[in-house]
């Protein structure tokens, strides 16, 4: 996207929507999602929902990318036990979906893994399906997770918050 295509996104996009897309029941299921998969795998999914970027961060050529990466450490995603945290990060403004994975996890598991659960999560975006996107890539997450890093049967502390964080 181009910058002042971003700029205008992040000012004119339906970011003043999120509270109809996501709603306290929308999320109180896709933290259920969470604590599902986690129950079958030994990784800590975080999921943070942004509705846009500032201007500024915009300006001074911040990305999605960029801006996961950034609450993947501002979020202690990474300090996990086992080194396998898992950041799922959307940013509506721009209509993108980035995984940050820690970097257990990013030995085990091949990043067309990963592009192919945002790929998923964006066709269910692009209907309008709000819910069910966020659902579809956490609990494919979980999927992938329980795959390479299964659980040991054991009950284990929740590292990190379930419900998912709306900023």
């Amino acid at each position: 996207m181009m910058d002042m295509q971003r700029i205008m996104a992040n000012l004119f996009g339906a970011w003043f929507q999120m509270g109809r897309q996501f709603p306290p029941a929308t999320l109180d299921a896709i933290a259920r999602t969470v604590a599902e998969g986690e129950d079958a795998h030994r990784g800590e999914l975080r999921v943070a929902i942004e509705s846009r970027l500032p201007v500024s961060a915009v300006m001074a050529g911040m990305t999605a990318r960029d801006r996961a990466a950034l609450l993947f450490s501002h979020l202690r995603v990474w300090d996990t036990e086992e080194n396998c945290g898992v950041l799922l990060y959307v940013l509506l403004a721009e209509h993108r979906i980035e995984i940050v994975v820690d970097r257990g996890i990013g030995r085990a598991v091949a990043t067309t893994e990963w592009e192919a659960i945002t790929a998923h999560m964006r066709d269910a975006f692009a209907q309008g399906r709000f819910r069910e996107a966020v659902e579809t890539g956490v609990a494919e997450a979980g999927a992938l997770l329980a795959r390479h890093f299964p659980g040991n049967g054991q009950p284990r502390e929740n590292e990190l918050p379930d419900r998912p964080l709306i900023l």
